[in-house]
């Protein structure tokens, strides 16, 4: 992934009252009165978890992205002030031709590397990881590092809930046999629900919150795959 180099974006990260700068001092107190707890790893710029947290108020939902110049965009909106950089053209169409989404109260942000997870959360304390759109690392010699690779679901299976699940969106069809070949060679995990073609997947796309880059891919023609997968504590 090549990203840009934004100056202004460390500090706006640094500055910002929805980013928890010390997420391991909260392991095993992340619950406040037994509320779930949700989690989007690779966030990008946060629309997804925020309209997520907007609807769910009986949930605490908590946004991982580990690159600056890409989380920034994600406080900005929290905090309701101005882009400080100039958004791509389809953003701006989606900016230009929806209502600002109000600020939820039960969402923060996390600037960590999802291989930090087991610092961060106790067993147990998740009760849903989503991943939207991961990066696929094409190179074979990179299989470890995808979020759906066997090594991410044993960093999983350290912090969610049993019964807790893993919800999987791609347009990359490759990224998707992957991952469904990966859950398969687990054991501690089942396959409940998958599809090939979320907008035409009337029970599978009922409630889906389009992320950024799933309006892209969307209207480049692209089909959507989702899936989602259940842990299963031995």
């Amino acid at each position: 992934m090549r990203l840009r180099n934004i100056p202004e974006a460390k500090g706006i990260v640094e500055n910002s009252k929805y980013v928890i700068h010390d997420p391991a001092s909260k392991k095993g107190a992340w619950h406040v009165d037994g509320r779930p707890l949700m989690i989007e790893i690779g966030m990008g710029k946060g629309r997804f978890i925020i309209e997520m947290a907007l609807r769910h108020p009986e949930c605490d939902y908590l946004g991982m992205e580990m690159y600056e110049s890409v989380l920034f965009r994600a406080c900005e909106r929290m905090e309701g002030i101005p882009y400080s950089t100039p958004l791509d053209k389809l953003e701006q169409e989606h900016e230009e031709n929806e209502q600002p989404l109000p600020v939820p109260q039960n969402l923060h942000f996390l600037r960590n590397d999802a291989r930090l997870l087991p610092d961060i959360f106790a067993e147990g304390e998740l009760d849903r990881i989503y991943l939207n759109f991961s990066d696929p690392w094409p190179k074979a010699r990179h299989a470890k590092r995808r979020l759906t690779s066997r090594q991410f679901l044993a960093r999983y299976e350290q912090v969610l809930k049993d019964g807790g699940r893993i919800e999987f969106k791609t347009d990359n069809n490759g990224l998707f046999e992957f991952s469904l070949e990966e859950i398969a060679a687990c054991p501690n995990w089942e396959l409940v629900a998958s599809t090939r073609d979320l907008h035409h997947d009337l029970a599978m796309n009922e409630g889906n919150i389009m992320t950024e880059y799933e309006r892209k891919f969307s209207a480049l023609g692209n089909k959507i795959n989702k899936l989602i997968a259940v842990y299963h504590k031995p």
